[in-house]
This record gives C-alpha cells, structure tokens and sequence, in this order.
C-alpha cells in the first residue's frame, strides 16, 4: 500500500482519544513507551521462482481463517499502478512475500486462497492491482473502512494498529521505488510488517462492530467493495495542477496537448508524468505558448533532463494549440449529467437550496451521534442529486419508495437507504412546505418549487 495510506505518523503520546473514551486516572500517555511491532518469524525469502510459487500456494492452502493481503506499488516512480510485492499472512502458514513481476499471472495462488475472506487495509487502494494479477476475494474485511463505521478518529493502519493493539509501526519506507530489484531487507520487513497483524486487528474491529451494532453495516459495504472498480475521470489534463489560473480556451487547449504528449511518453517509458515533465512547466507553456525551442527552455519547469530531451515534442504540441480552429478548442468546464456547484444552488433553486441545507444539518448530527463520517453515510454526491431533482410526487408513502430507488440506482447501500432515505424525504416535504407558505404570502416568485423536473446540465464540483 505504498504511497496511498499513512501520513507520517505520531505516537500514542499525540494520539486523540475518541470524544466518547471514558476519563480515567492512568498515567498521561506522554509517559507510556509504545514497542515496536517486530516480525515474529524470521523474515522470509521472495518468492520469485515457480518452485517457491508452489511452495508458498501449498502453505496458504495449508492454513486456516482469513488471510491477510496487502500490495506494494511504485506509486511516484512508475507509469503503471502494478503491484511490485504482495504480502500474505494465514494462520498456520506463516508470512510471504512474492514478486508478482516475476510470474505471468498468479491463478495458482488464488486457488490456494480458495474462498477465504480476505482481510484488506483500505481495500480500493489494492483490489485493482491485486485484480491485474489474477487474484479477486470471494469475501473481505476492510480494516480502515471498518475503523471508520467505528468512528476511530486516526483509520491509517500504524494509527489503529497503535491504538488497538499497541504496538507502533515504523513507516519510513512507504514511499519508496518498490520496482527495484533487488528489494532491501529493511524494505521487505516493513512490507512484512503490514500483514503482521491484520489477522488479529480484523478480530478487534469485528467485536468492536457487533458491540456498536454495526457488523451488518460492515458486511454491506464490505459485499459492495468486491466489485470495486476505480473511476475513469473524464478529461484528466484538467487534474493538471495550476489549470485554473489560465486564461482563456487556448491556454486550456496547450495544456490538453501538452498533457498527452507527455502522458505517451510517460506510458512508453513507464515512468510517473511529473518525472518527465512538472505540471508547472505544462502550465508556464499555456500562459506564454512559445514557439521554438531556446523561449521554450527559458521558461520555469524546463530545465530538466526531461523536459530538454523532448523539447522538440513540446514545441510540437504549442504550434498546434496555435492552429486549432475555436470550435476545436475544449470548454472551460465539462458539462457533467449532476446538478451544479452547490454555491449556485440558493441562486438557481432556492427550494433545492433548502433541501440540501435541511439535509446536510441532519446528517451531520446522526454522523455525530453514531460516531460515523458524514461521507461513509452517504455519499455526498448522492445527497446532492436526488435533492436537486427529486421525484415528482409528494405523497410521503410514494416518496420514500421512490427517493429508495433512486438511492438504489446510485449504488447506496441498504443501511445508508434506511438511515438518510427518510431524512431525505422530509427535507423535500419540508422545503416545499416553507416554499407553499412564502408563496401564499408574497405570490409566485423563484422560491416556488420546481416540483421536480429535471434540471439543464451543469458543470459540476
């Protein structure tokens, strides 16, 4: 999970206590000496060869319970997002590591795991590597999702590793080039490290969840999780870092080019982009379009070893942003299929506006009191469809039936439906409510409900 989880972590010396955690009179926590989480086998070999292969599928196949997955990307170094290391840990099996780059595919293993559930931390960052290896889970147990139902304040795993089972992880080689060959032994003991303990941490959160009467929120997202499939951004050039202060549709268009040549070359080399050219320099480009190569290398960002190696290319794509007709040039925003940015919504439908305000305050207090973040309720973008362009009828019955659909066709788990369905539905017959009595007192004007038709496309958050 390289690159994709832990921040640099405090000790239990800064470590928040849960706003519920009972007042006692132990030793502050400043005084309390955290141990290091060690392996407690020797630290076993790669397993690069199609002997050890079957060595380490029998021993998984061997073992009993859940079984601890985790994944090691060059998140930084490279183009792709391939794993580079995968680590496993069943009980009475012991721990491995394999070099997946090392094999075609690895379907013996996933046969050996059979249908055991697989204990993931943060599963999204993993599953679609894993998946490109030819390994999927038939069941999962997420552990940051579940500190989340949980409402631990910290979820990274060297925080509520350190909180539940104190013991404290270093993390000082997430963000290294696991594509290198060979991997350092102090690289692979802080990969082993990872699924040290995700067996009996999996156990702590699993009684946590059915204490809190949540286990079957858990099961629900954790069902929802194996079909996983991470978001295509439409546009992605627009991700580009500096984008939003360009002026004008040219500018966009230089950035657009100069994003795909470099996106090629970044494929064809397997390299991450910015090492072969900073978003800044793409930007520094779009605001002066340059025209030759020596104003080109004058420019902020162009001076690296990259950046001079394909010049050429540059100035390729700035004289054809020039040649571009106007109606070849891209918008400034894409018109998505949602509603717009909430901050025109007062403006726009003052109604809508209402919906969402009376929503939002509602779930923000269940997310308090359950001790639930608001976004693991509902997703957000889901509150704010249905309630710019809710369904027509205002009978309450057949509005809770149909917000659920719509909900339903969302992805919206069946225990997020039943808790913020009804919140929804109220906030509806609320708004329309006050809107009926402004109406009944000043006459038709824009506070009058738009009664649910469907709103033009906008550009969205």
């Amino acid at each position: 999970m390289s690159g994709t989880t832990d921040q640099p972590e405090p000790t239990a010396q800064t470590e928040p206590q849960h706003p519920d955690a009972p007042h006692t009179d132990a030793p502050h926590p400043e005084h309390v000496a955290v141990p290091l989480l060690e392996l407690r086998d020797p630290l076993p070999r790669v397993v690069d060869t199609p002997e050890a292969l079957a060595a380490t599928c029998a021993a998984v196949a061997a073992g009993t319970g859940p079984v601890a997955i985790d994944a090691e990307r060059a998140s930084g170094y490279r183009y792709s997002s391939r794993a580079y290391l995968i680590q496993l840990r069943r009980t009475g099996s012991g721990s491995h590591l394999i070099d997946p780059t090392a094999f075609d595919d690895l379907s013996p293993l996933q046969e050996a795991i059979g249908e055991a559930e697989w204990i993931l931390h943060a599963a999204t960052q993993d599953l679609p590597c894993l998946r490109a290896e030819g390994l999927h889970p038939h069941a999962l147990f997420d552990t940051e999702l579940a500190g989340r139902l949980l409402g631990h304040a910290r979820v990274g795993l060297a925080s509520i590793v350190e909180e539940l089972l104190g013991r404290r992880l270093k993390k000082e080689h997430s963000a290294v080039d696991w594509s290198t060959r060979p991997l350092p032994e102090p690289w692979l003991v802080y990969a082993a490290l990872d699924v040290e303990v995700l067996v009996e941490l999996r156990e702590v959160l699993a009684r946590e969840l059915v204490e809190q009467g949540k286990a079957e929120w858990a099961a629900q997202e954790f069902a929802a999780l194996l079909d996983f499939e991470p978001n295509v951004r439409e546009d992605p050039w627009r991700r580009t870092s500096g984008v939003h202060r360009l002026r004008g549709r040219r500018a966009l268009a230089a950035v657009k080019l100069l994003w795909e040549a470099r996106d090629g070359i970044a494929q064809r080399r397997d390299v991450t982009p910015s090492r072969v050219l900073p978003d800044s320099a793409i930007t520094a480009a779009a605001a002066s379009l340059p025209q030759d190569r020596s104003s080109l290398l004058t420019l902020k960002g162009f001076n690296g070893r990259g950046a001079e190696r394909y010049a050429t290319r540059w100035v390729e794509a700035l004289q054809r942003t020039l040649s571009l007709e106007d109606d070849e040039l891209p918008p400034r925003a894409l018109r998505g299929d949602g509603p717009p940015v909430v901050r025109a919504w007062a403006e726009r439908d003052p109604v809508a506006a209402d919906r969402l305000h009376q929503a939002r305050e509602e779930v923000t207090a269940i997310s308090e009191r359950l001790h639930v973040p608001a976004e693991n309720l509902l997703t957000p973008d889901y509150l704010r469809r249905v309630l710019w362009s809710p369904p027509r009828t205002r009978d309450p019955e057949d509005l809770a039936v149909a917000v659920d659909g719509r909900l339903v066709e969302l992805g919206a788990r069946r225990w997020q439906r039943e808790l913020i369905g009804p919140v929804m539905v109220k906030a509806i017959l609320d708004a329309d409510e006050a809107a009926a009595r402004r109406h009944e007192r000043h006459g038709s004007g824009p506070g009058t409900p738009r009664g649910g038709e469907e709103p033009p496309a906008e550009p969205t958050d």
